[in-house]
């Protein structure tokens, strides 16, 4: 009788866990994934705290009077003649909203300063409001900043001039080609196919075509050889784990974008990871299973094909973070067959995320896990669409403006077109992921487990080589820069022009306005924080390839006839050639 009332009470269980989680999926769907628990949440500390700082609401009278006065002067100058053409507002050096010369005419520039003086009064009543935990400032400050974004004069026909004037030269063709795109995007959308003009950049074609071998196969990933271009390469292979947020061959565009190429053609032997893009049948692949199929089959792999030789680690964003703890457990585990690691726009530490922390909290975790719940992975669609949200000015309304009102079309380039070929995340690594790193940061704080055990990032002994980028939204550069005090070993920092994708992909050119930071960071230099090392560190113009390259052929040892494709001997022979198959999913 017991056993029955428990099993009941169990069912009963599942049964109202079911009806949360398809109640808050389906509230989910209606918000985009966003919690609306954690938005309320966030407001709610911002606006008590707010309603008892009489300070900060007197504070905020004087500069909304200040800016109506100053307003008002203006709105008289312009009128009689005399204005001072001096503005007050507050943008961006990235701003471009504002930039055409129609806009400093009047009344456009009266209207697009009252804008702008309206978005920094409510970022200053958002923000420095004693008491509000930091976490929900920057959600306050990050949703009314989208709001703002979304009713700026520059998305509207009626206050925008440079919209206005393409209408009269063109008679309103272009809000006819503009509706066009529009109906063209929407259908793209509805049958999930590519933007326009990705039609251009075919895998295997004209992307992702550096000679090479598929090797290996299990199911997560396929391993790539790519095939040498030198009469002698270094002894110490190189193998890249890119993210699985995003498909492989961002290191490997059309050839005079691609890394791969570039290291082929220095004299490295190159191996490259490109994952599975899961489906609901594999919602349970687990971080372990991204370590164990992933990096620790591809290092077995290599060992095999190329025996006796350590070998070079390279990880791009996640597949940075990845590495580090591939290099932390083999360290614990007294493996050391690794030579280097190279960490591309990867995060170690977790405490300073950006401003995709706005999205990590218990609360969001919790909502986007019942969304993973009932699909099994994380849609595209919504990474996507967090992504946009951060760079809402250049990725959703300036494109609304220059494709809906202008009607024109940029042309897609290799890297937008790699941008748009989305890859999904499993429900329980993706889970796994937010929860142990960005929420806990447990890597960091050294309470990560591998196979049941911690590992510690001061264990790793190798030569290491970390890049950042400026502009970086979603791995922050001084947050990438925590490598210094998190390990022990030297550590060369670059921090290059760009942001995320953009400063890698960054083949050396003749004629470029990239630049780059450079040293080495030993014992000593331990306790440099990142702004003091910025300062003291001068630029270098150019890319920052050459000197990564340097840096590792320093690292190796000697030139070798190059090794076959595959080891026919240690059973791994050519499947198929690069790209290979895991790289067309959809």
């Amino acid at each position: 009788m017991a056993t029955q009332v428990k099993e009941i009470k169990e069912q009963q269980q599942k049964y109202s866990e079911a009806i949360d989680r398809s109640f808050q999926s389906a509230v989910g769907r209606l918000t985009n994934g966003i919690s609306p628990a954690a938005l309320t949440l966030a407001f709610f500390d911002w606006y008590i705290h707010l309603s008892i700082h009489p300070s900060k609401q007197m504070e905020l009278l004087d500069l909304a009077q200040e800016n109506f006065w100053h307003l008002v002067s203006q709105y008289v100058g312009q009128l009689y003649g005399n204005a001072t053409g001096e503005y007050i507002a507050i943008t961006t050096p990235h701003d471009k909203r504002f930039i055409d010369e129609s806009w400093q005419q009047f009344p456009y520039s009266f209207i697009f300063e009252s804008f702008l003086l309206i978005q920094h009064w409510w970022h200053c009543a958002a923000t420095h409001v004693r008491g509000v935990s930091r976490h929900h400032e920057d959600v306050v400050d990050f949703t009314l900043r989208q709001v703002l974004d979304m009713l700026s004069p520059a998305n509207s026909p009626f206050t925008n001039p440079e919209v206005q004037r393409a209408a009269i030269e063109e008679k309103g063709e272009n809000f006819v080609r503009g509706f066009e795109n529009f109906l063209d995007d929407m259908r793209r959308y509805q049958m999930n196919e590519p933007p326009a003009g990705a039609e251009n950049y075919v895998i295997g074609e004209n992307i992702a075509v550096t000679p090479g071998k598929v090797i290996y196969r299990n199911r997560l990933i396929e391993l790539i050889q790519y095939s040498p271009a030198t009469a002698e390469v270094y002894a110490e292979p190189v193998l890249i784990t890119p993210a699985w947020i995003m498909k492989y061959y961002i290191l490997d565009l059309t050839p005079k974008h691609s890394l791969v190429k570039y290291l082929v053609k220095k004299g490295h032997t190159v191996f490259m990871i490109s994952w599975k893009n899961p489906k609901k049948k594999d919602r349970d692949l687990s971080m372990e299973d991204y370590l164990d199929l992933g990096i620790m089959s591809a290092l077995d792999v290599i060992s095999a094909v190329i025996p006796h030789q350590k070998i070079h680690l390279v990880g791009y964003c996640l597949g940075g973070t990845l590495s580090a703890i591939a290099a932390a457990t083999m360290a614990r585990d007294n493996d050391n067959r690794l030579a280097s690691m190279t960490i591309f726009a990867g995060q170690i530490d977790f405490t300073e995320p950006g401003e995709l922390g706005l999205f990590i909290d218990a609360s969001q975790i919790t909502f986007l896990e019942n969304l993973m719940q009932e699909k099994g992975y994380l849609d595209t669609h919504q990474m996507a669409g967090a992504f946009q949200l951060l760079r809402s000015n250049d990725l959703i309304w300036s494109r609304m403006i220059h494709d809906y009102m202008l009607g024109k079309r940029k042309p897609l380039t290799d890297l937008m077109a790699w941008n748009a070929d989305a890859t999904r995340l499993p429900y329980k690594m993706h889970s796994e992921y937010l929860r142990n790193l960005f929420l806990n940061n447990q890597l960091a704080e050294g309470k990560y487990l591998v196979q049941g055990r911690p590992i510690a990032l001061t264990d790793i002994k190798i030569p290491m080589f970390a890049v950042a980028t400026e502009r970086d939204h979603v791995s922050p550069w001084r947050s990438v820069f925590k490598i210094n005090i998190l390990t022990v070993g030297n550590v060369t920092f670059t921090l290059t022009s760009g942001g995320h994708n953009v400063g890698i992909v960054s083949l050396p050119v003749k004629k470029t306005k990239r630049h780059y930071r450079i040293s080495m960071l030993k014992e000593g230099d331990r306790y440099i924080d990142a702004d003091t090392w910025y300062k003291i560190t001068k630029p270098s113009g150019g890319s920052w390839w050459p000197a990564w390259e340097k840096w590792l052929t320093e690292q190796s040892s000697v030139m070798i006839e190059p090794p076959p494709v595959g080891n026919e001997n240690a059973g791994f022979v050519p499947l198929e050639d690069a790209p290979g198959s895991y790289v067309l999913q959809k």
